[in-house]
């Protein structure tokens, strides 16, 4: 019973019926049709004059007329002319006349309802007949209108003694009891046409209009970023889709929720711990810079400036950290102004500068240009830079050159800092590395600037570009 009901609910179910009716259509439409014909001509067919019951087998009128006219072989004209009469007394509809052997007219009975015959079916007979009028007659009297029912006098050509001839309107032997039936039945075809293409047309139109309800609730998000469910519709194949749909948005609902809640806790235990450590490692750098003060042999005075360095690489990894929690979960607010980066660029550089020079790099500064503006918060760009200069020193050192330039791409003025050390993703003896680059990736989408790197075995380069292009200096 389920899987009957499955079926009967299925769109293949529903294609396959409308198939079949299209198949069906001619063996029993058709019939179906000329059944509904037969039946509207009993419902509208108007009732036969009881005159025209006469004329209804035109063979029994012909055998009438010809043993009719078998009887007056031999009888002198006055007679015939009474037959004549008589008969059209009982048949008034109908017209009468006969020739006889001469070709002269004798006698012409008109029908008692000239209303009857139409215009074109006059046909005047000539008081005296040639071969030429009967021939015309003849013709005339092959398409049927009116109808000629001809006999020799006699019924015998070779008796010489004429012929009789009974004409039939072509309203009384064709006439049509059922009025207006030719339009019923057309219309009754194009109503079943119509109705099947409609029929068609409504299902491949409620398809599409499903279809495209589920594309707009996939492609629209609500507030949250997720797509909203959507109602549930038939139990088919779509209908079975949207429920697919509102089952992946729950679940996806879920993990959102449960992936907020985590990412909570973890900032949250993050913030904590830099708090917790922050504390005990400016104790124990204070206590450091107390034993300095001591009297210490060469090794262990470098044993502790060793310390005193991975304290403070220590305690900058925790600010990062902390930094970085901040700027994730959206607490730490920017305070962006117009600014002239060059000039903060020169200013970093010149503070770099003398640590450049005592480990030995190679330096090359290009900064001589016209001021570049970008909307910038002043203290978290002096702290990209730092984090990017700070890291030639920790990880590129091997390479001894630092490059800090302004340069124009691609018909853009952009910030250029370069190195040849041994890449970014070599590994080097200071960790921490890759949580300053993240913090330098959050503060330039925070600033709307953007930054590319460019990092091999020789080297790398690393582009600051302002995507808002809002600068006038830009060439």
């Amino acid at each position: 019973m389920g899987r009957f009901r499955r079926l009967h609910s299925s769109l293949l179910s529903r294609y396959l019926l409308i198939i079949m009716a299209a198949l069906l259509f001619i063996p029993v439409v058709l019939p179906l049709t000329i059944g509904m014909y037969g039946f509207f001509n009993v419902l509208t067919g108007k009732e036969t004059p009881k005159d025209y019951a006469l004329y209804d087998s035109i063979q029994e009128l012909e055998s009438i007329w010809h043993k009719e006219a078998e009887g007056l072989l031999g009888k002198p004209p006055e007679l015939i002319n009474e037959r004549l009469r008589a008969l059209s007394s009982t048949y008034s509809l109908a017209s009468m006349f006969w020739v006889d052997g001469a070709g002269r007219t004798r006698l012409s009975l008109e029908s008692a309802d000239p209303k009857l015959w139409q215009q074109n079916e006059r046909y005047s007979v000539p008081p005296q007949w040639t071969a030429a009028a009967a021939i015309s007659f003849m013709k005339k009297s092959t398409d049927l209108e009116p109808l000629a029912i001809v006999a020799f006098v006699g019924d015998q050509p070779e008796a010489g003694e004429g012929f009789m001839v009974m004409q039939i309107p072509a309203a009384v032997r064709a006439r049509n009891n059922f009025e207006g039936l030719d339009l019923w039945y057309t219309v009754g075809m194009i109503t079943f046409f119509i109705g099947f293409i409609i029929v068609s047309l409504l299902f491949f139109i409620q398809i599409r209009k499903r279809l495209l309800r589920l594309e707009t609730a996939m492609v629209f998000t609500g507030d949250a970023g997720l797509p909203e469910s959507i109602p549930p519709g038939k139990p088919d194949e779509i209908g079975r889709l949207d429920a697919a749909f509102n089952t992946m948005v729950t679940e996806l609902t879920a993990s959102r929720a449960r992936e907020a809640e985590e990412e909570g806790l973890r900032k949250r235990l993050v913030s904590d711990l830099s708090h917790d450590l922050r504390t005990p490692l400016t104790v124990i750098r204070s206590h450091l810079h107390v034993l300095g003060k001591e009297s210490l042999t060469s090794r262990g005075q470098e044993s502790l400036k060793l310390m005193d360095d991975r304290i403070e690489g220590l305690g900058g990894l925790i600010e990062n950290l902390l930094s970085y929690n901040l700027l994730s979960s959206g607490r730490m607010k920017l305070n962006l102004e117009r600014k002239d980066v060059l000039r903060l660029l020169r200013e970093i550089a010149a503070a770099w500068y003398p640590l450049w020079e005592k480990e030995g790099f190679q330096i090359e500064i290009d900064l001589e240009a016209e001021p570049l503006y970008w909307t910038v918060d002043e203290s978290w760009f002096r702290r990209i830079l730092d984090n990017l200069l700070q890291n030639i020193v920790r990880h590129a050192r091997s390479g001894l050159y630092v490059r800090v330039a302004a340069e124009v791409r691609d018909g853009e003025r952009v910030i250029v800092i370069s190195d040849h050390g041994s890449g970014i993703g070599s590994a080097t003896d200071s960790k921490g590395a890759g949580l300053g680059l993240s913090i330098v990736d959050l503060l330039l989408k925070r600033m709307k600037l953007d930054w590319r790197v460019d990092s091999t075995r020789q080297g790398t380069s690393i582009v600051i570009v302002n995507l808002e292009q809002e600068n006038l200096n830009k060439t």
